[in-house]
């Protein structure tokens, strides 16, 4: 038998704050997270504006600074964000109880840490020849000596999965996914699909991600990804405005707790929704691009709707993935339309990118758990920074004030890199 699973605890690290309460009224309230980049000197670089996570530090859930002074920022955020999941699920403390740690997991989706410069940079000097000449033998060993082997591990991918793992006692499945931006989205989906099959009974899952370092706004600049609006931060990332020209850059971590319902119920958890559906396909075409015709965002939302038993006109809301580029708006307006039909116009479809950034491997997450506050809410964010129409992108996007609205279907995108697509259905639980 097929078990449902439900999200009874929610972990937010964004550029709008901490706490999911003062995210969601942020975000409600339109406001974004957008500003000059001070991370590093990006005073020479295209891109100077990212949305950055501020005065964050895992002091703020009691851990001790030393035990983590050599984790990336990913890994913080990816740790806080679980802990404030595990807080709000009552899980912790006496409610560890509740939980068999042989049937608790982790799945996230998380890409590699922070690059360092100065590291390099001191091993190519201590490396150098009294000419000024590379000794590629020098260069070798110091380098072992000036690299920290703790530092070089933690900037694997999988270590907030693991931190978690070990802050909580999770000894069930522990899995990380590499899917750039649908990693957090997919993690998600992958850690239902486990509950489903009766593997776990408590599963921690979402995405961490930081990657507002020299090496990262380089990469996407060379792919002519990001804005370069740097005058006007927060006005730069205008999903489905005829004016956009490229994402902005965010970071941080966003984590759900999943039960089955049996085991909810079981402990009398509150529960914000049932992940109901989920889809997962791929484009099969360019590594950087969309498909032109949407055909692997198409797949996805139709695995979705089909895996959560939803008609089509039963969705009140769609999260997009809305990255504020020329071709992947458009590409996913068209997406939408297919699927939807004739309905696609009676829709709410809000990017919430246009405050947050674009989360990259944490996106996935931290939407899914916007959809999941819409619908205790029945209110849905705004695309804040929408002003000038494009004929490409005609459904509503609900500019710039969010609205009341019932929802109890949510539909949650994320598009990735390289072609992987991801599509997640919440739904309103009632008992």
């Amino acid at each position: 038998m097929v078990k449902k699973v439900v999200v009874t605890g929610i972990g937010l690290v964004t550029p709008l704050g901490h706490d999911v309460d003062t995210i969601w009224k942020r975000m409600l309230n339109g406001e974004s997270g957008v500003g000059r980049i001070t991370l590093f000197d990006a005073s020479n670089f295209a891109t100077q504006i990212a949305a950055e996570v501020k005065n964050w530090d895992v002091d703020e859930i009691g851990e001790n600074l030393d035990d983590w002074k050599n984790q990336d920022r990913h890994v913080k955020f990816g740790v806080g964000a679980a802990y404030k999941a595990m807080q709000d699920a009552g899980l912790l403390g006496e409610g560890a109880s509740y939980v068999d740690p042989e049937r608790l997991g982790v799945y996230t989706g998380a890409g590699e840490g922070e690059q360092s410069f100065d590291d390099f940079s001191a091993m190519m000097l201590a490396g150098l020849d009294d000419n000024g000449n590379l000794d590629e033998g020098k260069f070798v060993q110091k380098g072992i000596e000036i690299l920290n082997p703790q530092r070089e591990l933690e900037q694997e991918p999988n270590m907030p999965a693991a931190h978690i793992a070990a802050m909580f006692n999770a000894k069930g499945p522990n899995v990380n996914t590499l899917t750039a931006c649908a990693a957090g989205a997919q993690a998600i989906g992958e850690a239902a699909e486990i509950i489903r099959r009766g593997e776990a009974d408590v599963m921690i899952a979402g995405g961490a991600n930081s990657m507002i370092h020299p090496f990262g706004v380089t990469g996407f600049n060379l792919l002519t990804a990001l804005s370069t609006e740097n005058d006007e931060p927060e006005k730069a990332s205008k999903p489905f405005d005829k004016r956009r020209c490229g994402f902005i850059i965010g970071e941080g971590a966003g984590m759900v707790i999943l039960e089955s319902l049996e085991h909810a119920k079981k402990r009398n958890a509150k529960i914000y929704g049932e992940i109901a559906g989920y889809g997962s396909t791929s484009d099969a075409y360019r590594i950087t691009d969309i498909h032109p015709e949407g055909r692997g965002a198409i797949s996805c939302m139709k695995l979705a709707l089909e895996d959560a038993g939803v008609k089509p006109e039963e969705v009140n809301y769609i999260n997009a993935h809305g990255t504020s580029t020329s071709v992947n708006d458009r590409v996913e307006s068209l997406a939408i339309r297919e699927v939807f039909g004739k309905y696609a116009y009676q829709i709410p479809v809000s990017s919430t990118k246009s405050m947050t950034g674009h989360l990259i491997t944490a996106a996935g997450a931290t939407e899914c758990i916007y959809c999941l506050l819409a619908i205790r809410d029945n209110i849905v964010p705004p695309t804040i920074n929408f002003e000038v129409r494009d004929p490409d992108c005609d459904l509503d996007y609900v500019p710039n004030v969010a609205r009341k609205v019932n929802v109890d279907v949510a539909l949650s995108n994320s598009f990735g890199f390289g072609g992987q697509d991801v599509s997640l259905v919440v739904r309103r639980f009632v008992d």
